[in-house]
């Protein structure tokens, strides 16, 4: 998993197509991306430090607000 600041994480729920929670990329660890990651989420506009698990995954934001999904 690799990731640049800007692009949203986001946390698979527990049922099926559902996502428990999602946030923005605001802050890098390693310079190439790896997690850890500083997110910022949007249901509560927190800033914390998150060790991505299988549950999670990238959507890398390009120019005009599209999204790309993480491969």
């Amino acid at each position: 998993m690799r990731a640049r600041v800007g692009d949203e994480i986001v946390v698979r729920g527990t049922a099926g197509g559902v996502i428990a929670r999602d946030g923005e990329i605001v802050g890098l660890r390693h310079p190439d991306g790896v997690p850890p990651y500083d997110v910022r989420w949007a249901d509560s506009g927190r800033v914390t430090l998150y060790f991505p698990g299988p549950d999670a995954y990238i959507r890398h934001v390009v120019t005009g607000g599209d999204h790309v999904p993480a491969r």
